[in-house]
C-alpha cells in the first residue's frame, strides 16, 4: 500500500551560556561527573532559582529570526515527573500556546526542486535540561548532574506537520542548525549533544485525512540518524498496518549499530505532566522596544545570504553554499568585497589554498597569519598580470606563514612576471627547436598540446613568464605554417 507520511520535530538545543539556567554552575562539555551542581540545580529543599538573562534573551532572538510572535508577558511551568536524571521530580519548563517566549512562526527551506518549503513552527520555549544516566564500568548505572539545569530552548514544528518525509526532516534540522550558528545561540555539536532531535512519526493511507497513530524518536544526534530513524519507522508502521495490526503512541529509542528503533516506554499526554506556574519563578514581561532592539540586533540569516551572494556577487550555488555553511568565513569573504576583492578570485583562494592550509593545522580562519588584504592584494597582482598563478601560490604560502604582505614578499624575492616579449619568445623557440615532433601535432589541429609548450616555457623562465603571452606568441610562430 501507498502511505503518507508526516513528520513534526521537536528540536532541542543547548544555549551557548556560560552558566547554567537558574543557578551559577558553570556549563562545559563532559568533565569529572557532578562537579559542576549545587543546591538550585540539584533541587535541594529551601534552594531558590535566579533566571539567566542571557539565556531569556538568546530564545527571543531566535524566535524573532524564526518568524515567531514574541510574547509581552511569559512564564515558567513545572513539568512533573519521575526519572532518576531528573533529580527534583519536575523540569522548569514553558506551557501553553501563547506563553512560550515565540509562537505561530515559520523557516523556509531549499526543497529537492529548487524552490522553498515553509515549515511553520508552533514554538519556541526555554526549559532547563535533566542530568545523563551512565553505565558504570563495574556495573549498574549513575547519574551525571553536571547537565542538569543548564538552558535549553526546545523548537517545535506546528500540527499537522509540514514535513512529509525523512529528507525533508534532514534538511530542516540541518538549516535550522545553521541558523542557530549564526545567531551565536547554540553551538550546534550534535555529537555533544549541543542540538538533539526528537522527530514524531505518523502514516497514513492516501485515501485517509486523520493523521496516522505516531511514534516519537529520542534524543537523535546526527542528520544520518534522523534520516535513517523517519525512514525505519515508516518501514516499520506500515508493515504493521499491513498485517491488520494498530500503530501504539510510543516513545522509542534509535540502535545506531542496528539501525532500528526499540520501545522505551508509552508516550505519556500532556495530562500526566501535570504542569502548573512555577511558584519560585516570576512572570518575565517584555516591552515592545526591548523587543525590537533584539529584532535589530539579528544577523543576515544563511539563506538570505545566500541568494544575495548569488546576485550581488555572481557566485554559483556550489561557491556561495561552501561561503555560507560557516559565518566567520562568509564574513571574512565580505570583508574581502569591502576592500575591493574580485568576488570569484577570492571565493576560489578561500575554497581551495586557504581552506587546505587551516584544516592540515586544524586552525580557525582567525588563528591565521592571513587576512582579506593579503587575498585581495593577490589576487590583484595576479589580474594585472604582476606575477602567475604558480608565483601566487608560493607567495601565498610565505604570507601564510609570515603574515607579509605580498608585494613585500615579492620585493624581497625578486619573484615579479617576467612580461618581456623577446625573453619569452627566446625560450619559446628554443623549445620548439627541440621538440619538432610536438610542433607537428600542433599544426597537424591537436591544440591541446599547446599546454606541453607553455609548460616547458614556464619550467625554463622560473615560473615567471604570462601564459597569455606563450599562447600568443606560440600561434604566431607556428601555427600558420605548414
Amino acid at each position: 500500500m501507498n502511505y503518507l507520511c508526516s513528520v513534526g520535530m521537536e528540536v532541542h538545543a543547548g544555549l551557548s551560556t556560560k552558566s547554567k539556567m537558574f543557578c551559577r554552575c558553570e556549563v562545559a562539555f563532559g568533565g569529572e561527573p557532578n562537579t559542576r551542581t549545587c543546591p538550585v540545580c540539584l533541587g535541594l529543599p529551601g534552594a531558590l532559582p535566579m533566571p539567566n538573562r542571557k539565556a531569556i534573551e538568546m530564545v527571543i532572538k531566535t524566535a524573532l529570526a524564526l518568524n515567531c510572535t514574541v510574547p509581552k508577558k511569559s512564564i515558567f511551568h513545572r513539568k512533573n515527573y519521575f526519572y532518576p536524571d531528573l533529580s527534583k521530580g519536575y523540569q522548569t519548563s514553558q506551557y501553553e500556546d501563547e506563553n512560550p517566549l515565540g509562537y505561530n512562526g515559520y523557516i523556509d527551506i531549499p526543497s529537492s526542486n529548487g524552490s522553498l518549503k515553509r515549515v511553520n513552527i508552533k514554538r519556541v520555549h526555554l526549559e532547563e535540561d535533566t542530568g545523563k544516566l551512565m553505565h558504570l564500568p563495574s556495573g549498574g548505572s549513575g547519574v551525571d548532574y553536571n547537565r542538569a539545569g543548564t538552558p535549553l530552548m526546545e523548537i517545535v514544528t506546528d500540527f499537522p506537520p509540514d514535513i512529509t518525509n525523512p529528507e525533508e526532516a534532514k534538511e530542516y534540522l540541518s538549516h535550522l542548525r545553521h541558523i542557530l550558528m549564526y545567531l551565536n545561540v547554540c553551538d550546534g555539536k550534535m555529537e555533544e549533544s549541543s542540538l538533539r532531535c526528537e522527530p514524531n512519526i505518523s502514516i497514513r493511507l492516501h485515501s485517509d485525512d486523520k493523521l496516522g497513530t505516531k511514534t516519537e524518536l529520542k534524543n537523535l544526534n546526527s542528520f544520518r540518524a534522523v534520516q535513517m530513524g523517519i525512514d525505519f519507522e515508516i518501514k516499520r508502521q506500515s508493515k504493521l498496518l499491513e498485517a491488520g495490526e494498530t500503530v501504539a503512541q510510543e516513545t522509542r529509542g534509535w540502535n545506531e549499530k542496528k539501525e532500528e528503533s526499540f520501545l522505551m516506554r508509552i508516550k505519556e499526554s500532556e495530562n500526566d505532566y501535570r504542569y502548573f506556574p512555577c511558584p519560585d519563578l516570576v512572570p518575565m514581561e517584555f516591552s515592545e522596544e526591548y523587543i525590537e532592539e533584539i529584532r535589530a540586533s539579528l544577523p543576515e540569516l544563511p539563506l538570505t545570504k545566500f541568494r544575495r551572494y548569488k546576485t550581488e556577487y555572481g557566485l554559483s550555488d556550489y561557491d556561495a553554499h561552501l561561503l555560507v555553511d560557516d559565518r566567520d568565513w562568509a564574513e571574512w569573504f565580505e570583508k574581502s568585497m569591502k576592500l575591493g576583492g574580485n568576488p570569484k578570485s577570492i571565493c576560489n583562494w578561500m575554497n581551495s589554498d586557504f581552506a587546505k592550509k587551516l584544516n592540515e593545522e586544524g586552525k580557525s580562519i582567525h588563528e591565521s597569519n592571513i587576512k582579506p588584504e593579503h587575498l585581495v592584494e593577490l589576487t590583484s597582482l595576479i589580474a594585472d598580470g604582476t606575477i602567475t598563478s604558480n608565483i601566487a601560490k608560493k607567495i601565498f604560502a610565505d604570507c601564510y606563514c609570515t603574515g607579509k604582505m605580498p608585494k613585500v614578499l615579492i620585493k624581497e624575492s625578486g619573484l615579479n612576471q617576467t612580461i618581456d616579449d623577446t625573453s619569452i619568445k627566446d625560450i619559446l623557440m628554443k623549445v620548439i627547436e627541440e621538440n619538432p615532433d610536438v610542433v607537428i601535432k600542433y599544426r597537424e589541429g591537436q591544440k591541446s598540446v599547446a599546454g606541453f609548450f607553455v609548460g616547458q616555457v614556464m619550467k625554463h623562465s622560473g615560473g615567471r613568464a604570462n601564459p597569455n603571452l606563450i599562447n600568443s606568441l606560440l600561434n604566431e610562430l607556428i601555427g600558420n605554417k605548414a
